[in-house]
């Protein structure tokens, strides 16, 4: 090798390392790089996630209700975090109307979070500000080995005869739920052009980790919702024939996608197995399994609070369809 090529060698490999090492520098020392619980205004559940891709900063973020979406932008200025998305729908966007623009600015006090959130009108003048708060979601832990987790005698949650050890969670909007010949409905007939929601429904009792088994049946274009711990939202719709998405029946809504389409058509019972430990999640769907032991980054739209660690009721979505339930029973993890 000669004098020239040794040194056309070191430039390239001075050049990597001055690419590479920033990136992991950004990762490694980079306060906000983390998943974040959040208590959004108004009190509701909310969550941020913010990676490090090469020597870029990416997040996304739960703004209550809805999926989970990637931010406009996101950097760090010197102590400060800033995150910036839009409130524009897609619609808006195609005809390139302009939107009120979000911007997030977070500083840390340990592992908890102090935001602000100012809305800025498209002239640049600033809509409204205000402030919340969050807090670091700790690493996950290692997958659970399931072989290996005592689970407790099942527990009967719904008996069949009436709504004993349930209660409806709003009562602002009308209740569709009632016990129907062992079933357990909610009847939410709409208006032509008008959604009516009606109100949740969520068991009395409180638990931590567990395996929980069910039957379900939704209507043709049905959609409801099993909330786990009242944080993760398993998706009950029907949606038998599409393809694959996290928004499908079975999923972790806007999360973790099934790995196989196993549910059946609307107008069918169907069943659920589905195992929470340690924030990770097993979801059978009419005895085939399609979320195998995932880990869960935070919680999902619709959670009544972003606090993975607290025990929380098991808790159904009537807000949106009728749908049908029976057969509930769960079996905590015994420690």
């Amino acid at each position: 090798m000669t004098t020239k090529q040794r040194s056309t060698i070191q430039h390239i490999c001075g050049a990597i390392l001055l690419t590479v090492l920033p990136a992991l520098a950004l990762a490694a020392e980079n306060p906000f790089v983390g998943n974040w619980a959040l208590t959004i205004p108004g009190g509701g559940a909310g969550w941020l996630g913010v990676t490090s891709n090469q020597d870029q900063l990416e997040g996304s973020l739960l703004w209550g209700g809805g999926s989970v979406l990637p931010v406009a932008s996101v950097r760090v200025d010197g102590d400060t975090l800033v995150v910036v998305r839009d409130t524009g729908n897609r619609r808006k966007a195609a005809a390139k109307k302009a939107t009120i623009e979000e911007t997030i600015r977070a500083k840390l006090d340990g592992d908890q979070m102090n935001l602000t959130l100012e809305r800025t009108r498209p002239n640049g003048t600033t809509a409204d500000k205000t402030t919340f708060s969050g807090k670091r979601i700790p690493p996950l832990p290692a997958a659970p080995d399931l072989s290996k987790v005592k689970f407790g005698e099942a527990i009967t949650l719904f008996s069949g005869k009436d709504l004993s050890g349930w209660k409806i969670m709003n009562d602002r909007v009308p209740n569709g739920w009632s016990a129907v010949d062992g079933v357990l409905v909610n009847r939410a007939p709409q208006e032509p052009g008008k959604h009516i929601s009606y109100a949740n429904i969520a068991t009395e009792r409180e638990f931590e980790d567990f395996q929980l088994t069910l039957e379900v049946r939704v209507p043709e274009g049905g959609n409801s919702g099993i909330y786990l711990r009242g944080i993760y939202e398993v998706q009950v719709a029907d949606t038998f024939g599409r393809e694959l998405d996290s928004h499908n029946m079975g999923g972790i809504y806007s999360r973790i996608t099934p790995t196989v389409a196993a549910e059946k058509p609307a107008g069918e019972w169907q069943t659920f197995n589905i195992t929470l430990v340690d924030r990770h999640v097993t979801v059978a769907l009419n005895g085939k399994t399609i979320i195998d032991n995932q880990p869960l980054l935070g919680c999902t739209g619709g959670a009544l609070w972003a606090d993975e660690f607290r025990p929380g009721p098991l808790y159904l979505q009537g807000d949106h369809t009728s749908a049908e339930y029976r057969n509930i029973t769960i079996r905590p993890v015994v420690k």
